[in-house]
Order: C-alpha cells, then sequence, then structure tokens
C-alpha cells in the first residue's frame, strides 16, 4: 500500500513558480511510475507529466514542456514538480499519482492506483 501527500501549492501571479512536492509512504518499486495529473474546474483530470522511478525517464503533456519540470529523489520517496512561467490556465488541483506498472498508456488516469488528495494552484493578478 502506498501513500501520497502533496504540498507547495498556492496563489502565483502569472509568470511565477512554484514547487509542488509528492511523499510517498510505503515502498516504491524500481518498476513504478510516478505522475502528476490535474483538474480544474469542471474539467475532466488530465495528464500533466511522469517520471519512471528505475529509469528517471520524463514525459509531459505538451501545454507544460518547457516550463515544468518533473524529477525524483528515490532517498527521500519524493517527486517534484517544478513549474516556471506560469499561466493563470495552469489553475488546478495537482493530484500525485502512482503506477506500479509504469505503464506506456501513461496520460490515462486509470493506470495509477494511488492517489493523493491534491494541492491547489491558482495562477491570478
Amino acid at each position: 500500500q502506498v501513500q501520497l501527500v502533496e504540498s507547495g501549492g498556492g496563489l502565483v501571479q502569472p509568470g511565477g513558480s512554484l514547487r509542488l512536492s509528492c511523499v510517498a509512504s510505503g515502498v516504491i518499486y524500481s518498476s513504478y511510475g510516478m505522475g502528476w495529473f490535474r483538474q480544474a474546474p469542471g474539467k475532466e483530470r488530465e495528464f500533466v507529466a511522469v517520471i519512471r522511478w528505475r529509469s528517471a525517464k520524463t514525459y509531459y503533456t505538451d501545454s507544460v514542456k518547457g516550463r515544468f519540470t518533473i524529477s525524483r529523489d528515490a532517498a527521500r520517496n519524493t517527486v517534484y514538480l517544478q513549474m516556471n512561467s506560469l499561466k493563470p490556465e495552469d489553475t488546478a488541483v495537482y493530484f500525485c499519482a502512482a503506477d506500479p506498472n509504469s505503464s506506456g498508456t501513461y496520460y490515462l488516469s486509470q493506470e495509477y492506483d494511488y492517489w493523493g488528495q491534491g494541492t491547489q494552484v491558482t495562477v491570478s493578478s
């Protein structure tokens, strides 16, 4: 069993930066993929980024490429999402999630077995 706890959300002006953290309790095996998703009001949950635990290979949705960076600290069982050049359209609740199998369809929320409670990110002047 894996439990995920996100932190680091908040209110930031357009163009600003935030770093989200996701601490995992329990064993994160090398087969895991750790992802970030987000959900804006009235919209479906969407994939943001994923990192494969063993290789540290990363994938991003197009709208955040070049602005967001996902990383992991294996010693701390922690995944980060560094968000730069934030835009109002990045406003959402951000969720951390764990996929025990590092699925090839990493962009599908149903591939993830474990989810955090979410952290609110609001980009507004």
